[in-house]
This record gives C-alpha cells, sequence and structure tokens, in this order.
C-alpha cells in the first residue's frame, strides 16, 4: 500500500486520539479529514472521498462502542486491520491558572467516565459532557476562555497550546482503546487471518444461540466480543456482532459454512490479524 497522499476519515479534530492512531498507522504524511460523528466518518469512505478511516471500537474499561458495528455494517465497510492505543487522560487548561482555578471540565462522556475517581475528590468542577477530547481544547484555545478544562491527551495540549494541570487521570492506568482502520472495498490476503469481525443473524428457533456458539467452541474460535440487538423487520429476532479468534482457518471457515447452513445469516466485516499483544 502507498501510505502517500492518503485521505484517511476520524472522527475529532487534529491532536484527537483517533488522530494518533491514524499517523501512527499510516504515517506523518497523510491527510486527514475530521469529523463530528462516526456516522459521516463511515459516509466518507462509503463514497469514496475518503481512502480509510479509523474508527474506535471499544475501550478496555468502558467497553465495546455498540453503535459503530451497526454504523459499518449499514454502509458495507470493510475492517482491514485493528490498534490498540494506550489511553492517558490529562486535565488541561489556558496557561497561568491552578487546578483551583478550574470550575468546569469538558470532553467526551467516555473520557470522564474513565476519570470518574479523579473528579470525585473534586466535587467544586462541573463535568460536562462534549462532542471530542481534542475538541475542546482547540475551543479552549480559540476563545481563550479561563476556568475551564478539557480532559484530552498530551499531543492536544501540545497543539493547542494547553498547560497540563494533572497528568495521567484516567482511573484504570493500564487503560486501552481499540480502533479499526475500515475501507470500502474488501481487503487482500496477504497471510493468514487471526482474527475476525462479522455479524451473524440466527434464525428464531429454539437453543439457537446455543447451537451457533457450540459450533465456534467446536472449531477452536475463541470468541472476544459477543454483542446482540433485534432485527427490527423481524420481530424476535436477534443479530449478533462477533469478534473471533482464528487458531485455524480451515476450522474458521468450515464453522462458517454450517452456521450459514443451519443456524442463520453471516456477513464478514473483516479477516485480519490479531494486533493484541
Amino acid at each position: 500500500m502507498d501510505k502517500n497522499n492518503l485521505k484517511i476519515a476520524i472522527q475529532g479534530v487534529l491532536g484527537s486520539f483517533h488522530h494518533q492512531v491514524a499517523q501512527q498507522y499510516f504515517g506523518e504524511d497523510i491527510e486527514v479529514a475530521g469529523f463530528n460523528t462516526f456516522e459521516e466518518v463511515a459516509k466518507s469512505v462509503e463514497s469514496g472521498n475518503a481512502d480509510f478511516a479509523v474508527m474506535a471500537i471499544e475501550n478496555s474499561i468502558a467497553g465495546a462502542i455498540l453503535p459503530n458495528y451497526d454504523i459499518i455494517d449499514r454502509h458495507d465497510l470493510f475492517v482491514r486491520d485493528e490498534c490498540y492505543l494506550p489511553i492517558s487522560h490529562n486535565l488541561m487548561a489556558l496557561p497561568g491558572q491552578k487546578l483551583e482555578d478550574i470550575k468546569e471540565a469538558r470532553s467526551h462522556p467516555m473520557a470522564l467516565l474513565q476519570c470518574k475517581v479523579f473528579f470525585a475528590a473534586l466535587p467544586a468542577i462541573k463535568l460536562v459532557d462534549d462532542v471530542d477530547t481534542a475538541y475542546v481544547a482547540k475551543v479552549i484555545a480559540d476563545s481563550q476562555k479561563k476556568g475551564v478544562a478539557a480532559v484530552a491527551s498530551k499531543k492536544a495540549a501540545e497543539f493547542y497550546g494547553l498547560e497540563i494541570l494533572a497528568s495521567d487521570i484516567q482511573t484504570v492506568k493500564n487503560n486501552f482503546t481499540r480502533f479499526i482502520v475500515l475501507q470500502r472495498e474488501k481487503p487482500k490476503q496477504d497471510v493468514i487471518p487471526t482474527k475476525a469481525s462479522m455479524k451473524i443473524t440466527i434464525h428464531n428457533q429454539k437453543g439457537a444461540l446455543a447451537k451457533l456458539l457450540t459450533i465456534m467452541s467446536e472449531h477452536d474460535l475463541d470468541l472476544t466480543k459477543i454483542q446482540s440487538i433485534p432485527v427490527i423487520s423481524k420481530p424476535w429476532e436477534y443479530a449478533f456482532f462477533i469478534d473471533t479468534l482464528i487458531g485455524d482457518f480451515s476450522e474458521f471457515k468450515e464453522a462458517i459454512g454450517k452456521i450459514r447452513q443451519s443456524y442463520g445469516e453471516v456477513k464478514i466485516f473483516g479477516e485480519y490479524q490479531n494486533r493484541k499483544e
């Protein structure tokens, strides 16, 4: 893949965690297109306006971002790869202020959730949900607003000229977010995949889920994620977004064949390399 002159869609602005992952994966010489919502990110790749997208899909503390699985499904995107980023949250504000000067802290709700123990000890600071971590840092810098702090990355502080008042304020220090790299076309497989993401819609019959899980277990598939959503057009039927590790790719293909034949519909979003150490 030629990584020069690529356009990468992300949710958020420059200095965000998505921006960090995009640069780590594709290199510094990329064009980054920031959007307010994940829906807009997906549309940009689907339409061909962006070459790839980087999208957060789950966090080791807060869990899966279930709506993003649905977005990938509706826009028929493929998972090319996954990336894990250690998350460091930092409280930052305009230079020259102290912690006691801060009356309000703004950030993405998931970031604030991950820092709840830190803020529990500072009840005078009001927590306000916002669209993105780095976006808040940008707004504070642009407006020169004092008394308001952002919870964001060290890179955001450097990018927007803010001063860090407290570092690594996340409750769990070993905090990772899993990101996926998305594209419009099905990726070519250069190596045998060791992980897969898919949606399985099982038939409305007694014991269907148990049978599905049994098949996957019998073929040595280790499920790392399973989330259910109702199928709106088919009452009492459910779809499951599943991530699974693949020990033997031939076993994986055989399991998928059996599931399609007897228990439900399978849509594979991607077969790629497991990057979790």
